[in-house]
């Protein structure tokens, strides 16, 4: 149950807004306004993008209120399910051309927040991943950075690919596998 100070569960809000309360609302906006819109802002990386994407996932929230169910999760992770959702569909709206899975995307989803360990080992871990990528054959390497870091379906990625969708499937399949056998050999010497 996340609360703040006024006790109530967020359980509680979300049935006040499915009724129509307006306080519920104001309290419910005002307990994840900053996670959702620091969610949003990690993802789409511009602050009027995030901004937008932030207040569709209130009224996305706002309407589907009453079909929440809490036996398949928490009101957090549902809330913030939707906004990375949208996050990614807005990327996707505004990349008209799809980007080079080579292109600096592991600069873009690195955070500059880190305790010195937790960067040490992230730095190691991209350098091998980056490794592990550039021995990839190029099919399975596009089809693995479109479906990990752009969040594209195999249906999509066959669709961008002119493939059939199995062979979409296997490239991310295979390539998975390539990428964890390299990695495991990597952390155990």
């Amino acid at each position: 149950m996340d609360s703040d100070t006024d006790g109530v569960s967020d359980e509680a809000l979300l049935s006040g807004i499915a009724v129509g309360d307006d306080r519920s609302g104001l309290t419910f906006v005002r307990r994840y306004q900053r996670r959702l819109y620091g969610l949003a802002v990690g993802i789409v990386g511009d602050v009027g993008d995030a901004e937008d994407v932030t207040q569709e996932a209130f009224i996305r929230i706002f309407r589907h209120a009453q079909v929440f169910d809490a036996r398949r999760g928490a009101v957090s992770t549902w809330a913030l399910t939707i906004t990375r959702n949208l996050a990614i569909d807005s990327i996707r709206v505004r990349r008209g051309v799809p980007t080079d899975p080579e292109d600096r995307i592991f600069l873009e989803l690195t955070s500059t927040v880190r305790q010195p360990d937790a960067a040490v080992l992230a730095v190691e871990n991209v350098a091998n991943v980056r490794s592990a990528l550039a021995d990839l054959p190029i099919d399975q390497r596009r089809a693995v950075l479109l479906a990990a870091l752009y969040g594209r379906t195999a249906a999509q990625i066959a669709e961008g690919e002119a493939i059939p969708v199995g062979t979409a499937k296997s490239r991310i399949r295979l390539g998975m596998a390539k990428l964890r056998t390299v990695i495991d050999i990597e952390e155990a010497l």
